[in-house]
């Protein structure tokens, strides 16, 4: 079966250029929307030339011009939106819904993927403020997909690497700690953890796979499902170096918020829903949901202990 076209929305951001990096590494005709917004930021230009070079086509469209979305989301198959929804970067979900009217009106799109990739906001109706507004917004985005008829995948279920695993999952940094780590609460919960390029893998693995269609897919491998506990004694065997452990209350750690900016509780809200009440990986997949590990075990994903190598 011929592979799908892919267009990447968001192509030059965190996950995205992974994302690219991923559908040309499976052999996807890619294309990476190019936005006219993105004006005299010199890096993003050059990783678009750099997604050139490397076989990627990029094709002009604005969210301030409706016709250039519609234009380009026909020249694909697979659309994939990676536009950041986290507040200390920028948030930009509910923008997607003019995508959806692109690709509602393009009508030729045979799946959409998008901005996903962490909690699955189906799940998190009882979010704490303010950090609920990630799931309220995803959902808004989710009900335009599904009101419209597109076909989909949701891709859901893990941390991120980068920002959990090489800090020991501490707020405000992203290095281990050298002497002290914070636990949250007894630090027992299981948590699904993985790398970025890994998450890329799977996600265009899902693309064309008639079992992932209109499914969420959780990407909870098991060999990275492991509690802060388990995470931290991987890095002091790694290292040779015990640290000392402070373990933190749900109740102090929720009151900490209160002299926080708006992105810090949004941040404190997550890890609360992730390091205490276990929002990843209490619950099965069930009949709208698949496990990626599972669909597609030849993906070889990078197992924690050796990610933390590169910190030592």
């Amino acid at each position: 079966m011929a592979k799908s076209k892919v267009l990447v929305v968001g192509g030059t951001g965190y996950m995205g250029k992974r994302i690219v990096k991923a559908c040309l590494a499976q052999g996807h005709t890619t294309y990476v929307l190019q936005r006219p917004e993105i004006g005299l930021d010199i890096d993003k230009l050059q990783m678009l030339l750099s997604f050139k070079e490397q076989g990627a086509h990029l094709v002009e469209g604005s969210f301030s011009d409706h016709q250039s979305l519609v234009d380009a989301v026909k020249l694909v198959d697979v659309v994939i939106c990676t536009m950041s929804g986290v507040h200390f970067r920028s948030h930009n979900i509910l923008m997607q819904l003019r995508l959806v009217e692109a690709i509602k009106e393009a009508g030729t799109v045979k799946r959409f993927l998008p901005s996903e990739f962490g909690m699955d906001p189906a799940r998190m109706g009882d979010a704490l403020e303010p950090g609920r507004v990630s799931f309220d917004e995803k959902m808004i985005v989710r009900k335009a997909i599904e009101g419209a008829k597109i076909p989909h995948t949701y891709i859901c279920g893990c941390c991120f690497a980068g920002y959990f695993v090489g800090n020991l999952s501490q707020l405000g940094t992203l290095v281990p700690p050298k002497e002290k780590v914070n636990i949250y609460g007894n630090g027992n919960m299981k948590v699904a953890y993985m790398d970025e390029d890994d998450i890329a893998t799977y996600t265009i693995k899902t693309i064309d796979d008639p079992r992932a269609l209109d499914k969420t897919v959780y990407l909870r491998p098991p060999e990275n499902i492991l509690t802060q506990r388990q995470l931290i004694e991987k890095w002091e065997n790694l290292t040779g170096r015990k640290l000392e452990k402070c373990s933190i209350p749900a109740k102090d750690f929720l009151d900490s918020m209160k002299d926080m900016d708006h992105a810090s509780q949004v941040g404190v809200g997550h890890f609360y829903h992730v390091f205490y009440e276990g929002c990843l990986t209490n619950f099965e997949a069930g009949k709208d949901g698949e496990e990626a590990s599972e669909l597609y075990p030849e993906v070889e994903y990078t197992r924690m202990e050796s990610y933390l190598k590169r910190y030592v």
